[in-house]
């Protein structure tokens, strides 16, 4: 299956092995939100997958570091 690569540029992974990315909901008709949503979907927010879909998205990271995140929380 060939990696959907649109969505796997748009996140990045820390060192830790947590996968980081942008609030939905950030591309237009942010006028009418309120000053503080605007900045609350500035925030990043952390993912998790199941270990199909990292392997699917994120072709080059193990499964284990992102199960022992998992764990961790």
């Amino acid at each position: 299956m060939k990696t959907n690569k649109s969505f796997t540029k748009r996140l990045k992974v820390t060192k830790n092995g947590k996968i980081i990315g942008r609030k939905k909901g950030q591309n237009h008709f942010n006028a009418k939100e309120s000053g503080r949503a605007n900045i609350a979907k500035k925030r990043t927010q952390s993912f998790e997958f199941s270990n199909k879909v990292t392997r699917r998205f994120l072709p080059g990271m193990k499964a284990e570091t992102t199960s022992a995140v998992k764990t961790a929380k």
